[in-house]
């Protein structure tokens, strides 16, 4: 499996208020996670440009919803309807969303609030979102915010995946535990089956794509992870 050709990278917009949310269009996909998860190396790695999500040493410094639209070639098509699209020349178009980071950054009380208020305005009015992923730490596991967010998300019926990060700061015997671990926890864990995946190395990259391609209006469906439709 290898990741789709990304042909176009921009950046769309910047918010921190649901009023001033970008015009709805292109299916939107929602990355969310602790300041220091290393989003930002992941989304640029998805995106096959070095600089497209700013990187920094200091954690947290996303401070509203940052949109960046992708066209994407051909093979996309391919992954989504799994192997039977016709010949265009091009693949879809799509919305990454990167959400403000928790849990480190050194922000006020009420700067804390106007971003619960715009991540849940977001998740719950927003058409065109059709697939949060949630980031974890490989080397942290799934904590008691995690797991509230994943249950919320599925209360809301939007679809979510979680993906692990940084996995190439785990050895063979650490990847294996972590994933013995999950499966104990699956029950409790309403998404598909979670993605292990590194934005240094490139690792689990192409089934991210491969999971965020099937969860595209009209793709062909994915037995491990259903698709709802958000209805909000």
């Amino acid at each position: 499996m290898s990741a789709p050709e990304v042909r176009s990278a921009t950046f769309v917009a910047e918010t921190r208020a649901f009023a001033s949310l970008p015009p709805v269009g292109l299916p939107e996909f929602a990355f969310i996670g602790r300041s220091n998860v290393g989003k930002s190396t992941l989304l640029n790695r998805l995106a096959a440009r070095h600089s497209l999500a700013r990187t920094s040493k200091t954690p947290g410094r996303t401070r509203g919803i940052i949109f960046y639209d992708l066209q994407l070639g051909e093979l996309a098509d391919q992954m989504r309807s799994g192997g039977n699209s016709g010949s265009s020349s091009s693949g879809p178009l799509l919305r990454l969303a990167d959400l403000p980071g928790y849990g480190y950054a050194r922000v006020s009380q009420a700067e804390r609030r106007s971003w619960q208020q715009l991540l849940e305005g977001y998740a719950e009015r927003r058409p065109t979102l059709v697939l949060f992923v949630v980031l974890v730490d490989a080397r942290r596991g799934i904590e008691e915010e995690e797991q509230q967010l994943l249950e919320w998300l599925a209360t809301l019926s939007i679809p979510s995946r979680l993906a692990f990060t940084k996995v190439d700061k785990l050895t063979a015997s650490q990847r294996g535990q972590l994933r013995d671990t999950l499966r104990s926890r699956l029950p409790r864990i309403p998404t598909g089956a979670p993605l292990l995946v590194s934005g240094q190395t490139g690792d689990g990259i192409p089934e991210l794509w491969a999971a965020i391609l099937r969860a595209l209006p009209g793709a062909a469906s994915e037995s491990a992870a259903p698709i709802v439709p958000n209805p909000h």
